[in-house]
């Protein structure tokens, strides 16, 4: 991956190219990527008006989109994706409500993973600078979420994230930071405040996750 600090013009490549490699880009140069997420946006919305009719129907839409699918997916609609295929979700995982991921970054989801309603995980970076900002320069940075993590209620994770196994997230949370394996996070920005025990429960008041 390209870590200049700096956009540099690359004209031999595709802005799609440029994207799935991790560097400086322009989206708004790239009529592929504009393609690529006014089809992933229409399947969204097709999913969530079949969701009440033929829930067998929008399930197989919704694992078709994805890059990788494993078995036994449930979510509810409404979904909103700009990449489908950039998105990989673990056997076992729940998506509820609201759920939002945003740019071209690699999003992979572990396995047992529960996400609350209006999760919001964004890849994007944009320039600093405010000629290249202008000019749309950005890149993504990929997120990880192990396996048996929680996300609580209106969650944000931010470009560049890995949460580790078993972590819960609490409600309202972002995270702009890895988070370790086993432990509780919650506050803007995140912040881990203790390690769980294996086999323990929430004690009642404690800033747990909504889902």
């Amino acid at each position: 991956m390209d870590q200049t600090n700096r956009p540099t013009p690359d004209p031999e490549r595709s802005e799609y190219d440029k994207m799935v490699a991790g560097d400086w880009y322009r989206y708004r140069a790239g009529p592929e990527l504009a393609e690529m997420t006014i089809a992933t946006q229409r399947t969204c919305r097709r999913i969530t008006a079949l969701f009440d009719e033929d829930r067998d129907a929008a399930q197989a839409l919704f694992v078709d989109m994805l890059g990788t699918a494993g078995d036994v997916l449930d979510f509810r609609p409404p979904l909103y994706l700009d990449y489908g295929s950039r998105l990989h979700v673990g056997a076992d995982t729940f998506i509820n409500a609201d759920f939002l991921t945003l740019g071209g970054g690699e999003i992979t989801i572990g396995r047992n993973v529960l996400i609350g309603p209006s999760a919001r995980l964004y890849t994007p970076i944009h320039a600093l600078d405010i000629d290249e900002r202008r000019a749309g320069y950005e890149r993504v940075l990929p997120i990880h979420i192990g396996d048996d993590v929680r996300l609580g209620g209106n969650v944000v994770v931010c470009p560049g994230v890995t949460i580790g196994a078993g972590s819960v997230i609490g409600a309202g949370s972002v995270v702009t930071r890895d988070v370790p394996p086993g432990v509780i996070a919650v506050g803007n920005p995140a912040r881990v405040v203790r390690t769980l025990e294996p086999g323990e429960q929430a004690e009642p008041g404690e800033a747990a996750p909504e889902d």
